[in-house]
């Protein structure tokens, strides 16, 4: 049976090994690259930090200054160290998230644990969102583990919350978590943290603290264009519609006051109510790219346990289903006509899954995913 196990692991291996050669979806490390040419042009060149174009493109730096500095070793770094070293720094992301959600969900059952964990980092290299992480040299999984953190860590908890908010804001909501969840404690902690390390920056880099904080922040046209086929969330379904963007805002409220509602009343464990949000901030973004989608990853492995735990085979079908698409690249089908209702269906595939997870999650009355916090 160990032979058999090992021997399917190598199988798996080759054929994911295969998917990755031959699927033409390899990003070439491009947003690795926007942080490394912006900081070396910052530090190095004396250049403003958000006046820097990538290769001639319009893609710069769009994260607040505390991010450019915590990035600041990439100045001096080659470009093949950069790669290795985002490669395993998400590779080591890889493996806390498996550590911290899957393993106990194999230990709570008696299951072997290396050939399981295994293939479920294979499967993080196929799942599209963590794919596009690597290949971009994406930040997405570092903030991911650093906001989970927060669920281990009772005697700081609010610091991950905290540096990840200041790094790229999408995290913030998790500080609306922590209060609508009456976690004040937790909460002042990431406010504190965040606030901290923002006006450390502030000191050290004040030109680009307020070329961020007065102009760039609130140019969208920076980011890329919001109705461009991997902008998954809400607003990336209205603008393929060109749809008002009141509609967008009807929908963002409807959503939050849903949310605020489910925490307040049902009261949920750490577990589930980080995964809910997670999920809360993919589809409310204006921007929600492919690769911002690992914010789904916990709240899937919840759905995982849960349906081990009821035995639900519609379930287990349907977790399997969304993984294959989620891993397809279906969107990108839609890519040169992504706009009107032809497109509708196809080119949204992923703010539907996002929704099924987001509904499945807060269906359930009782408490799920304690496990995740005990790990």
């Amino acid at each position: 049976m160990i032979f058999r196990s090992k021997a399917f692991v190598v199988v798996a291996a080759i054929a994911v090994a295969v998917f990755l050669a031959t699927v033409p979806t390899f990003r070439h490390f491009f947003d690795l690259g926007v942080y490394r040419g912006a900081v070396h042009y910052w530090l190095i060149d004396g250049g403003d930090l958000y006046d820097y174009r990538y290769q001639g493109t319009e893609y710069g730096f769009t994260y607040p200054p505390f991010a450019g500095l915590a990035m600041s070793p990439l100045a001096i770094t080659s470009w093949p160290v950069a790669v290795a070293a985002s490669v395993v720094l998400n590779c080591v992301a890889v493996i806390l998230l498996i550590r911290w959600y899957f393993v106990p969900i194999l230990q709570s059952r008696g299951w072997p644990v290396w050939t399981p964990c295994a293939l479920m980092f294979l499967g993080f290299l196929v799942f599209e969102p963590s794919r596009d992480t690597f290949s971009y040299g994406q930040v997405n999984l570092l903030l991911l583990v650093l906001v989970g953190s927060d669920l281990r860590n009772k005697r700081f908890a609010g610091v991950g919350i905290g540096l990840a908010a200041a790094i790229k804001l999408t995290p913030v909501i998790f500080i609306g978590y922590l209060i609508l969840a009456r976690r004040y404690r937790a909460a002042a902690t990431a406010a504190i943290t965040c606030a901290a390390v923002t006006i450390l920056a502030l000191l050290v880099a004040p030109d680009a603290s307020r070329a961020f904080w007065t102009d760039a922040v609130w140019d969208t046209s920076r980011i890329g264009r919001l109705y461009y086929v991997s902008n998954q969330s809400l607003r990336g379904v209205l603008a393929r519609l060109d749809a008002p963007s009141m509609w967008w805002l009807a929908g963002v409220a409807l959503i939050v006051a849903y949310w605020c509602w489910w925490v307040r009343t049902r009261q949920p464990g750490p577990a589930a109510g980080f995964a809910v949000t997670g999920v809360v901030a993919c589809l409310i973004s204006p921007i929600t790219w492919v690769h911002h989608l690992v914010w789904l990853i916990p709240g899937l492995f919840l759905l995982l346990d849960r349906t081990l735990r009821t035995r639900d085979r519609r379930l287990l079908a349907t977790l399997g289903a969304g993984f294959v698409l989620m891993s397809s690249s279906i969107v990108w089908i839609w890519w040169a006509h992504p706009h009107g209702w032809p497109a509708f269906p196809g080119s949204n595939t992923y703010v539907w899954l996002s929704i099924a997870v987001f509904l499945t999650l807060t269906r359930e009355k009782t408490r799920i995913g304690e496990y995740a916090e005990k790990s």
